[in-house]
């Protein structure tokens, strides 16, 4: 089949767009509001994007409780979503009015990140503390703007549960990230394999 997606001419019962680039890591985002109200949202728009220094970037679909924070703030937590916490991380995704604490809606720990104004989620076996870099609402190929807000950040500080390490290394098999697949569909990273680069 072929489609444009500008014309929703596809024919399927839902749009296949947001299965096709999959899986797509989970970026778990603690933000606090002015008022110091803790605000934890998962985006599925979410990855890395440098590593000297290490940048990071999610996209909101509407500028939402997240994007609005982090802009007044400066600062945001990507905590890593493992196979355990799946449960919780979709409780954090509901709509709830911005005044409801989604850690406590989620029955998870908040804690203080130590480098930046934000919270983290204290069971996440990894924490990357950010600092805004920008918010850049996304216009299509016309010029006109879109529902998309994208956010930049600089990670400065990161913590590692040490019992996620094996020789040295981050073990995926004991991480178990879980990934966002389309549709309602998740998968979880526990199956690692290597390759080596051909020379040249």
């Amino acid at each position: 089949m072929f489609y444009e997606p500008a014309k929703r001419n596809h024919g399927l019962p839902h749009d296949p767009f947001k299965g096709i680039v999959a899986p797509r890591p989970i970026g778990w985002i603690g933000s606090y509001a002015e008022d110091g109200t803790a605000n934890l949202a998962p985006y599925s728009f979410f990855n890395a994007i440098g590593s000297a220094p290490p940048l990071v970037c999610f996209a909101s679909e509407g500028y939402k409780d997240s994007v609005a924070n982090i802009d007044k703030t400066g600062a945001f937590s990507c905590n890593l979503v493992s196979y355990d916490l799946k449960d919780q991380m979709n409780k954090s995704s509901a709509s709830v009015p911005h005044s409801v604490n989604e850690f406590d809606l989620a029955g998870l720990r908040e804690e203080k990140c130590r480098l930046v104004n934000a919270p983290y989620v204290g069971e996440a076996p990894v924490v990357m503390e950010c600092v805004h870099l920008e918010t850049k609402q996304m216009k299509d190929r016309h010029g006109i703007q879109t529902p998309s807000t994208v956010v930049f950040g600089e990670v400065v500080g990161i913590y590692i549960d040490d019992s996620m390490l094996r020789n040295g290394i981050l073990d995926a098999r004991r991480l178990r990230p879980v990934a966002r697949m389309g549709y309602r569909e998740y998968s979880v990273a526990d199956t690692p394999f290597e390759m080596m680069r051909p020379d040249g």
